[in-house]
């Protein structure tokens, strides 16, 4: 099971890149720089559990896996406290499942993505653990309202640079104003000569006498010390410069006798390798021709199987076309007739189906009903008119025998 787990985050790594495999270790050295910034290691998010610090690189690799899964909870609790929401301290003898759950709600809930499995982070190191606890120190941050801060880089003088020579440029003049510098430069380190012999004519020509000389009275320690002390005044020394031409030569035969000889050596070596070389190609080339020579008969079968399978290629592909082009035409004609199925069951239904014929009864009734009452509504208008009429006529009569009885007892009058 670890071995399948790594070779699948070995895939995983490879399809994001090479430089996956190192993004753990920069994303652990960021959390240390956070903690530093939450001061964890003032507070007592360690020192209650008996925990010491991590180390740079303590959850990008495996060391201990139950201790460094209790110090992932443990840092992960104390993180969530620092972001402002209350999340109890997880013990030893916890559901490791539960507060892993626990832990990766509380990162959902900071709007943060989780899309890799709960189970990645039961190990308590990896690129996962690191993931979780740097999203959560980054929420602590923001709610401790830490500012970062542009850095202020040291301002530098710009020297000057100074003009050199190419030493391998040299002229006559300019070796002749070294020259002269030198000799003035040692014009104190060096006795003349010429001064030297005036000096001592002059000491002889003072003596009186020439016996005087062959009889010495300086005493001999104090020779020696003046010997001694005059003694590197009196050395001659030759100054190497390395702008001298002549120094250059000695050096580049000096490296060439080093090539010539280090050339003969290797010279050997490679004639070996080459002698090796080419008898293992000519080895190659006659076990080559051997073998094509054996297998001749079976590269022939081979080709001919190849040109039979080609062969066979090409009349499945032209069959494959055929019976596309038939299916195609099967599906529309399925599908005409399918239409021709729907609509024989429609007409069909139609035909067989009473409800129309129920409803036309219904209409008739209800059409005899209402015919029934307004035949009795007409009577009662009839009635009622006729009704209307014979008063209308009672009340006439009434009125034409009330107008004739007053004439007749006018007329009686007279």
């Amino acid at each position: 099971m670890v071995m399948a787990a790594a070779a699948e985050e070995g895939d995983a790594v490879a399809e994001r890149g090479p430089g996956a495999v190192y993004h753990m270790f920069v994303m652990m050295e960021d959390l240390l720089e956070k903690l530093k910034l939450l001061s964890y290691e003032e507070e007592s998010a360690l020192r209650s559990h008996n925990m010491r610090p991590p180390s740079r690189h303590y959850f990008a690799l495996p060391t201990n896996p139950g201790e460094q899964f209790y110090m992932f909870c443990t840092l992960a609790a104390w993180l969530i406290n620092k972001a402002g929401r209350p999340f109890e301290q997880p013990q030893e003898y916890d559901d490791p499942n539960a507060t892993i759950s626990n832990i990766l709600s509380e990162l959902r809930s900071f709007g943060r993505s989780v899309d890799f499995p709960p189970s990645k982070l039961k190990a308590g190191y990896g690129e996962q653990a690191c993931y979780v606890l740097d999203c959560l120190a980054e929420e602590a941050l923001k709610h401790t309202s830490y500012n970062w801060k542009r850095p202020v880089y040291p301002t530098e003088e710009l020297e000057e640079e100074a003009i050199t020579e190419d030493d391998a440029e040299l002229t006559l003049n300019k070796v002749e104003e070294e020259i002269a510098e030198e000799e003035t430069d040692n014009e104190d380190n060096y006795i003349d000569l010429n001064v030297l012999k005036a000096q001592t004519y002059k000491s002889d020509m003072n003596e009186s006498k020439q016996e005087d000389i062959l009889e010495s009275t300086v005493d001999a320690a104090e020779w020696n010390l003046e010997v001694e002390r005059v003694l590197p005044q009196l050395k001659v020394t030759i100054r190497t410069d390395n702008k001298d031409w002549r120094i250059h030569v000695d050096q580049m035969h000096q490296h060439k006798d080093g090539i010539e000889s280090a050339l003969k050596e290797t010279k050997g070596y490679h004639d070996k390798l080459h002698n090796e070389i080419s008898r293992t190609l000519e080895k190659v080339s006659s076990r080559e021709k051997y073998i094509n020579n054996q297998l001749e008969h079976l590269v022939q079968e081979y080709r001919s199987a190849q040109a039979l399978l080609s062969e066979a290629k090409e009349k499945y592909q032209q069959g494959s076309g055929g019976v596309t082009e038939r299916t195609r035409i099967l599906s529309e004609i399925t599908e005409e007739l399918e239409k021709v199925k729907q609509d024989m069951e429609e007409k069909g239904s139609s035909m067989t189906d009473g409800a129309p014929l129920v409803k036309i009864k219904q209409a008739l009734t209800k059409l005899k009903q209402e015919t029934v009452q307004m035949d009795i509504r007409i009577g009662v208008v009839e009635h009622t008119l006729l009704q209307s009429k014979l008063k209308e006529k009672s009340n006439m009569t009434r009125d034409m025998h009330a107008t004739i009885i007053p004439d007749s007892s006018i007329v009686g009058t007279y």
